[in-house]
């Protein structure tokens, strides 16, 4: 899953965690076809053929979360959840809060929408997953 895509993800740069993520996803895009997994996710399939290209389109938690769901058979917001709860875990271990993180990671979002991102209340793309999830790991990796 998304959160154990890399073995040592405090260790990467964001855009290293990022394009773990999505070779996790491409795996998944390359096992089931580009049509297969838009019309079962719902993400356009401008966007899942451009990650099957190799670039980093624009996705969300949620959509890359529908995506691994059909390779593993479970359900979507079961992953999505097991994100968020990897990610609170993260920071009561690390003893950090999202004021700590907004203010440590190169996302143009305050500690309340860092809050907002982790709790599902507001979408969080996978470039804020990597940012927020490395800047986490990095921080209990010390």
């Amino acid at each position: 899953m998304l959160h154990d895509a890399a073995d040592e993800p405090g260790t990467l740069s964001t855009g290293q965690l990022r394009d773990a993520y999505e070779r996790e996803l491409r795996a998944v895009v390359d096992a089931h076809g580009v049509d297969a997994v838009a019309a079962e996710t719902g993400v356009a399939a401008e966007t899942v053929d451009a990650l099957r290209d190799g670039a980093s389109p624009t996705l969300t938690l949620s959509e890359a979360a529908a995506i691994l769901a059909l390779d593993g058979g479970r359900d979507a917001g079961a992953i999505v959840q097991e994100v968020r709860d990897h990610l609170l875990m993260g920071m009561t271990t690390g003893v950090v809060d999202v004021d700590t993180i907004a203010s440590n990671v190169d996302l143009d979002l305050s500690g309340q929408e860092v809050q907002q991102a982790i709790e599902g209340r507001i979408p969080m793309t996978l470039a804020e997953l990597a940012a927020i999830h490395g800047y986490i790991a990095g921080r209990n990796a010390r």
